[in-house]
């Protein structure tokens, strides 16, 4: 039985002394059809085309002598290395890696990638991996059929950002092209690809040199639910930072994520969310709202799409939201936002009547409703006076259905 496989990885170079060694000894090997066509693979091994990992290790670990698998790039980045180490199979897995699509490509591009963010996008995880692109400066998408440029740029409508594509890395037929999200969409890509997605406002540069890969997070100000003087002041109904922080609280906004902020006001909460690593929608029909929102986001050094327009109508167009907040619109709006089946609202109200209504709509769309009375009060600390002070029924809805 065998209870030790070799992981080589390959990225179009000549194998290494290491990589030629274990496969020249390979009794089987595991690969994908352009792998096993390789000249070191040797021919009395027996050969798996590489589709479902799971079963190919499962045939390795049942196998009698000495096993190789074969995979583009590092193995140990998004690859099979994490499958094959899963306990039920009973392997010792030794790598050879190579250089990943990932570092390849960048090195196309000439670009570093210490600040990007790196996702996969399959069928499942397009939404998400499109939300990173929305939220961030840099990332690295790593394509699947289905799941490639075209369809990165059709779901990216409205925000502009240029694409990088890198078809067929390490081979004879390895293609670079740059062009804008919106042309994606005309073309016909070649897979394997890898997708560099660059736009958005960018921070100045800094003369450090950084120390963690993708977005420092110990950028901007320390804490949440800043202060109304962090905004500009002016702070508009629903928009107290206790408030603020409890909404904040109750979305969990965070990295993948789609957040709507309708009725977005000063930004607050958008910026606030953005910070997360979410992308987000802020809505707002009045004009000095989103220029506010945009001077919020800029100032911050976050992404965020600002739509113009009046909810529920403008609504109907938007993509698919995980999380939504409800500035503004009253029930009416929080009724069109539960069609859209989010999996988390949340609102205020200013009176115990609209919260009632707001509840009893949000229990009828199926949602597990909890509203708490929020009240702050500001003091002056050198006189223990009372400044100012807030008083607002917060609604949250969770729907039990739907995954997190």
């Amino acid at each position: 039985m065998a209870d030790r496989v070799t992981v080589i990885g390959w990225d179009g170079s000549p194998l290494t002394a290491a990589a030629r060694s274990a496969l020249g000894a390979a009794t089987l090997v595991a690969g994908a059809a352009h792998h096993l066509a390789l000249p070191e693979v040797p021919p009395p091994a027996e050969r798996i085309r590489l589709g479902s990992v799971a079963l190919a290790a499962r045939r390795i670990a049942g196998h009698r002598g000495t096993a190789v698998v074969l995979a583009d790039g590092d193995p140990g980045f998004f690859g099979v290395v994490r499958t094959l180490r899963a306990p039920e199979f009973g392997l010792e897995v030794e790598v050879v890696p190579a250089v990943s699509a990932v570092a390849a490509a960048f090195a196309r591009a000439g670009m570093p990638w210490d600040d990007a963010q790196v996702v996969v996008a399959h069928r499942r995880t397009l939404r998400r991996a499109v939300n990173v692109c929305r939220a961030h400066t840099k990332v690295a998408v790593l394509t699947s059929p289905g799941a490639g440029p075209a369809e990165l740029g059709l779901l990216m409508e409205g925000v502009h950002r240029t694409f990088v594509v890198c078809e067929e890395l390490g081979t004879d037929r390895e293609r670079v092209s740059v062009l804008t999200s919106d042309k994606a969409v005309d073309h016909t890509w070649r897979d394997p690809n890898v997708v560099i997605v660059i736009g958005g406002s960018v921070s100045a540069p800094s003369d450090d040199s950084g120390w963690i890969s993708g977005r420092d997070p110990g950028t901007g100000p320390r804490g949440w639910a800043l202060p109304a003087e962090a905004y500009g002041g002016g702070l508009g109904e629903g928009e107290s930072e206790l408030l603020r922080a409890a909404q904040l609280a109750r979305l969990g906004p965070r990295v993948g994520d789609l957040v709507w902020d309708i009725g977005c006001g000063s930004g607050a909460f958008s910026t606030e969310a953005a910070r997360a690593g979410a992308a987000v929608l802020a809505v707002d029909r009045d004009l000095d709202a989103c220029a506010r929102t945009d001077a919020a986001a800029r100032q911050r050094g976050v992404q965020l799409q600002i739509v113009r327009g009046t909810a529920p109508h403008v609504l109907e167009n938007l993509p698919e939201p995980d999380v939504v907040r409800v500035g503004g619109g009253g029930v009416a709006v929080v009724s069109a936002v539960a069609d859209r089946r989010p999996q988390r609202i949340v609102t205020h109200a200013a009176t115990r009547d609209t919260a009632e209504l707001v509840g009893r709509d949000l229990t009828e769309h199926g949602y597990h409703v909890e509203c708490a009375l929020v009240q702050s009060v500001q003091l002056d600390t050198r006189a223990w006076t009372e400044t100012e002070r807030s008083v607002a029924f917060l609604l949250s809805g969770v729907l039990p259905d739907r995954r997190p």
